[in-house]
Formats: C-alpha cells, structure tokens, sequence
C-alpha cells in the first residue's frame, strides 16, 4: 500500500541516514525497541512469511519474451520516479530465486506471497502464452514446495501489460474476461501443485493513484471518473478469475488482497467527518463490500451506477475462502476542496513516523481486524502485508541492526494476537518485505527489506529483523 507519491517522502533526509547508522537519533518509540514480555503464542498452524511482488524484485524484464508492463512506461517518464531508476534490474530475483527460497528456508518460514508477472505469461495481455514466462514460475513453485513453505500466488500487483493498457486498461470493461482467461492459463500450469491463490493486490491504490491522481502507472490523471471506473472494472475482473479459478479445481482456496485502513478525521468538523466517510468509502468500501456483500457503498453509489450493468453485483461477490489484509498506517483525512470527492490526506497526530512519513499505528491494525470480525461476518484473514520503510545501512561489522523494524513488528503482531484473543480468524503472517526493493515511485529510495540488498553487487544480507521474525515464527521471540 502507498498512500503518498509526494516524492519528498521517497528521498532520504539527514534524520534518516543518522538513525541508520545509530547516531542516536531514534524516537522514544523506537528506542524502546521490542517489548521486555515475550510475544503471545499464536495458535498450532498459524503461517508465518513474507510477501513480494514480481515487479519490485524479478528483474528481466526484457528476458525470456516478457512484453512490456505499464511500469516501464511510466517509469520512462522524466520525473516520475524519485531516483530515476527502473524496475529492469530490480533484485535480479528472476536469476537468484533459489538464493531467496534458501533465506525463506532458513527462517523457517512457512508461506511465501509472491505474484505472478502477467507480460511474462501473456506479453500482450490477451492471446498466445509464454511458455517461458511460466517456466520460470514452475521452478520456483517446486523450489517452494521442497523447501517446506507454502507458493501463495497474486495474479495482479500492479504490472498490467502495457499492450492492454493501449487498449485501454482498467478503463476498459473487457478488462474482466481478459484477467479470467489469464487466471485460468496460470491455475492451468500450476494448479496442480499450487493450492493458495490471490486475485488482485490493492485495487483502490490502483485506481486512486495510478488512475485518479496519475501518481502510479499508468499514469492517467482522470480524477473521480477515472478512478471510479477503475474501481469496478478491477471488481469485475477480480470475480470473474476467482471463478476462473474455482472452474479450475473445488480444492483451491482462493482469496484477494485489499489495503484496509482505517480512515479517520483529523478534527470533529462537520466538513471533515463528510470527507472521511467518502473517503473511506473510496478506499475501503468499494472492494470490501463488493466481494463480501454484492453491494456498492451508499456514499457513492449514484457516482458509480454509470459504470454497473444487472448482473454486475452478483458476478463481484464472491465466498473467499481467506482474505488477505495489508495494513501500514490509519488514513488522516480533512475536507480539502478539489482533491478527489473534496477530500485529502490532512496532518498527522504527534508520534513517530516511518521513512515514508507515515504514521506508526498498531492499533489500526486491530480496528480493521475487529471491524472485519463484526461487521463482515468474522472471515479467514491472513494479514498478507505489514511492514515499514527503514532506510538502514550496514554497520562497521557488515550486518545491519534495524531495530526500528524490530519494534515495528513486535507492534503490529501483538495488535494481531489480540484480535486472536477476541475470536478473529486471524490464520497468517506475512511481513513486507522480504528483501530491499525497487519501491514503485521511489525506486531504490526506501527500503522495506528483512533482507538488505546491496544493488550494485545483489549481496543478500539479512538483518536483525530477519532473524527476529524467524524467532517469532519459533515462538520463541
């Protein structure tokens, strides 16, 4: 989830680079670090991993005839990511996955989100396959399954081909019948071993910031009706694979990821309460009462009839059988006139900030839980990211002592085995990320990693938030 593109929040400031190297600088927050009490046992089963996503670490984008994705696009175009980079080398993961299956293993962990790269089994999103593209799956499905941990694919984190795009892209209806057929020809290849699917990562960041605001690729700055628009199209297509899926096999278990956070005013104004509601139902509601209910929300349901034929609702709903929640910060909201529905991100409450400047939450981690459990009927959940931008640096022995992410972690799963306790169905844990990557708008900017990675070289190292969260994993943290 990126709910910022102001770019200042992308470059490392003096703070950061002093509080990476241990100068003394950590808020009180940090400085505490993980809590003296141990963490709470989680439940027998319980999964415990990490997320990525193609994009931000596969590389090669050029290689094994991958078309050509609306990232490269937009990153093509001068300004628009903070350090100038692009994703073509990324972490080179597409050559040194078995290095990255091997770290995964030695933490024990047992699941690992990762997404599949549509242009590089359609490069042109619609028509013949790439064999290649898929091979490269298959090995490091097999590389997963014999390394004990648990291949949980998303078929969508952001890369949409951008011979689709030409055609239109989530502005376009036939949008959906494309990402089903693309679905079927991945469960097609990999159904057999792969047991775990996602559908789509994100979709309201997709549509606000890559759609509304033009922030994101692909770039388009169509405000309300663009992201509206988006935001169907991407439900329609999301229901119609998740039946594509389900036609593949009645044994998958089949989920979407959605950013869930709560939205709160930043004063008791009457203006600002309005602003947060329709915010909240831009964010939120959309995606989350379209898969769970069939329904649009009320605040903005008129705005997106034009875009809903009959049968529309009923194709969007969807049983999953787990719903996959990235959480990283509340939502901050003030009336602001002119921004999309006259609503925008306002100033934070004091506290500490990550290096993105975003406010450092838990607690609305264990709303979005506790809503889920209440309101929507209390479904499987696996928190699929959670995580915080460090911008920490190797110390004079090499290794890096990130124990702001330490804290970071320690946080949030305390807030998890709470909603536990309080009888959410809470199955999962995958932290963001498991290595450094190239961070959409702010390319090598910040870093998200339990694993350093050293571009120039790709070196791996593991921090000490690595080896905490397999700690944790242990129940031994």
């Amino acid at each position: 989830m990126r709910f910022s593109a102001n770019q200042r929040l992308c470059l490392p400031t003096r703070r950061d680079v002093l509080i990476a190297a241990g100068l003394g600088m950590l808020s009180p927050w940090l400085a505490r670090g993980v809590q003296a009490d141990p963490l709470p046992a989680f439940p027998s089963g319980f999964l415990w991993g990490t997320s990525t996503s193609a994009l931000q670490i596969e590389g090669a984008t050029t290689e094994d005839g991958r078309g050509a994705s609306i990232w490269e696009s937009f990153a093509g175009r001068p300004g628009a990511i903070a350090d100038g980079t692009t994703p073509a080398i990324a972490c080179d993961h597409y050559h040194r996955w078995a290095d990255d299956v091997a770290l995964m293993k030695s933490a024990g962990f047992g699941a690992y989100r990762f997404s599949i790269a549509w242009p590089r089994v359609q490069p042109t999103g619609r028509g013949p396959v790439n064999s290649r593209g898929l091979d490269f799956y298959d090995r490091l499905v097999d590389a997963l399954l014999e390394a004990g941990i648990r291949p949980m694919p998303c078929l969508y984190h952001w890369d949409l081909p951008q011979a689709l795009q030409d055609q239109g892209g989530w502005m376009n209806r036939d949008m959906a019948g494309w990402f089903a057929d693309y679905a079927g020809i991945a469960a097609g290849r990999l159904g057999d071993r792969v047991k775990d699917w996602f559908a789509l990562n994100e979709p309201s960041v997709v549509a606000i910031f890559g759609h509304g605001y033009g922030e994101h690729a692909p770039g388009l700055n169509g405000g309300r009706t663009a992201a509206l628009a988006a935001s169907h199209h991407q439900n329609l297509a999301q229901g119609a694979a998740l039946r594509a899926l389900r036609a593949e096999s009645a044994d998958f278990r089949l989920g979407t990821v959605l950013s869930l956070q709560p939205v709160v005013p930043v004063s008791d104004s009457e203006a600002d309460r309005a602003a947060t509601t329709r915010w909240d139902a831009l964010w939120n509601r959309v995606a989350l009462d379209g898969v769970m209910r069939g329904q649009l929300p009320d605040v903005l349901a008129d705005d997106l009839r034009p875009w809903v034929k009959p049968g529309d609702l009923e194709l969007i709903r969807f049983p999953l059988d787990r719903l996959g929640v990235n959480y990283y910060s509340q939502l901050h909201i003030q009336h602001q006139p002119g921004r999309l529905f006259d609503a925008g991100f306002g100033p934070l409450p004091p506290g500490p900030v990550t290096a993105m400047g975003w406010p450092i939450e838990p607690e609305g981690l264990g709303r979005v839980l506790g809503e889920l459990r209440t309101l929507y009927g209390n479904p499987e959940v696996m928190v699929t990211e959670n995580g915080v931008a460090c911008d920490d640096l190797p110390g004079p022995d090499g290794q890096i002592d990130d124990r702001q992410r330490i804290a970071y972690l320690d946080g949030h799963l305390r807030v998890v085995a709470a909603a536990l306790a309080a009888g959410s169905r809470v199955t999962g844990y995958l932290a963001w990320s498991l290595l450094d990557n190239w961070e959409w708008q702010c390319g090598y900017a910040r870093r998200f990693g339990l694993v350093h990675v050293d571009y120039p070289s790709q070196r791996r190292t593991p921090k000490a938030s690595f080896a905490w969260l397999k700690a944790a994993a242990a129940g031994k943290a």
